[in-house]
């Protein structure tokens, strides 16, 4: 659906505009002036960048989720809240919602993008982790797919490039290994925050730097996948990779593996999940094989990173668990980050919160209940790992 308005640009709504998906999604749409049109831009408070952002693209809605006193004087369209979420994903001249929001507050919003026929650019890995079993149908039934923003899920998207899933034999989600790759496993409960945000080839945010390095990233990542492409997990493989240049790989039937390579750089995948199915020009480091020589590949180690395998087993057993999974995590990332928790206790925090929840079925309903359920059973768990 491409809006008529505005000189035929293309209407985007970029939810988490201040985040580092958020500012790259912004330089992309620099790139192009005459392509796009910011219609709305959403973030979870009112910050001066925000609205630099705001006096910058002059968007029809700017929605801030936590509500600042005072914000409603200025002359600007700005929308408080949830419901200010739901503006943003839904005006009229939106036809692309990016969604690269950190959190559950995401959910929502794209539940009603959807359900409105929008095309999603999808970054945010809470909306199919937590809520797969509702944004699934909404896509199905709206005949319009995902378009993956992440690196890796934009790197199957193009391998598969429209091939039927049923000639899929698997895919093969690579991963860095992140900072502590080759880390004994004695040294890894002294490794500091610090060094866990120091990640080798890619520049992202702190939380999702610190999932990289326990892997819990990966781990979440086999679950969105399972939903963006409609295959079970024992067809989803991931491979260690630490060069960051092939971002995953398509196995098909006949045993022939496609792959997408290239530097490492998000403003790509952003730009082919905003052009779709056109490619256009991006000023961007090209790939040269005769000067990087060599790759390597390795099977990733769940003895030292059991967040992989407990993400895993969490995609399978499905309900709410990944919701509790993600949610703890939160607050285990956050702990660590803040000196309260060592760097393996945070899968240890996670896994004890997982065997303590009862799963219920998926609604919006359950999602919020078991969000604010596994955040307070995380914090017993952080307590009463530091006494």
């Amino acid at each position: 659906m491409i809006s008529s308005a505005a000189n035929d640009r293309v209407g985007i709504a970029v939810l988490g505009s201040t985040g580092s998906i958020g500012r790259q999604v912004l330089k992309v749409v620099d790139e192009h002036p005459d392509r796009f049109r910011v219609v709305a831009l959403a973030a979870r408070i009112a910050s001066e960048q925000f609205l630099d952002q705001v006096a910058r693209y002059g968007p029809d809605v700017a929605a801030v989720f936590e509500w600042t006193p005072g914000l409603g004087k200025s002359t600007a369209p700005f929308a408080p809240g949830n419901e200010g979420l739901i503006s943003a994903a839904t005006h009229p001249s939106v036809d692309i919602v990016v969604v690269s929001s950190s959190g559950h507050v995401a959910i929502g919003p794209t539940v009603k993008a959807l359900e409105l026929g929008k095309t999603i650019a999808l970054a945010n890995k809470e909306t199919l982790v937590c809520a797969g079993e509702i944004i699934a149908p909404l896509v199905a039934s709206s005949y319009t797919p995902i378009r993956p923003v992440d690196s890796e899920h934009s790197a199957i998207w193009q391998a598969l490039d429209g091939t039927p899933i049923e000639q899929v034999s698997r895919i093969i989600l690579t991963a860095s290994g992140g900072p502590f790759r080759t880390t004994a496993a004695s040294e890894l409960a002294r490794v500091t925050a610090a060094q866990a945000l120091s990640h080798p080839t890619w520049s992202m945010g702190g939380k999702i730097t610190v999932d990289s390095a326990t892997l819990m990233n990966k781990g979440l990542e086999i679950i969105e996948a399972h939903w963006l492409f409609d295959l079970p997990y024992d067809q989803i493989d991931v491979l260690v990779h630490p060069e960051s240049i092939v971002h995953s790989l398509v196995e098909f039937v006949d045993g022939a593996q496609l792959a997408q390579l290239g530097f490492p750089d998000m403003r790509v995948p952003i730009q082919y999940a905003l052009t779709y199915p056109e490619r256009m020009h991006l000023a961007t480091e090209r790939l040269d094989l005769a000067e990087v020589r060599m790759l390597h590949f390795e099977q990733p180690d769940t003895e030292r990173f059991p967040a992989l395998r407990l993400a895993r087993d969490v995609g399978i057993a499905g309900r709410t668990y990944p919701t509790v999974l993600s949610a703890a995590d939160d607050e285990a990332v956050a702990a660590f980050l803040v000196g309260e928790l060592r760097f393996t206790d945070i899968s240890a925090a996670v896994q004890t919160v997982i065997e303590k929840h009862q799963p219920t079925t998926v609604t919006l309903e359950s999602i919020w209940e078991s969000d604010r359920w596994a955040r307070a059973a995380a914090r017993e768990a952080i307590c009463a790992m530091r006494s």
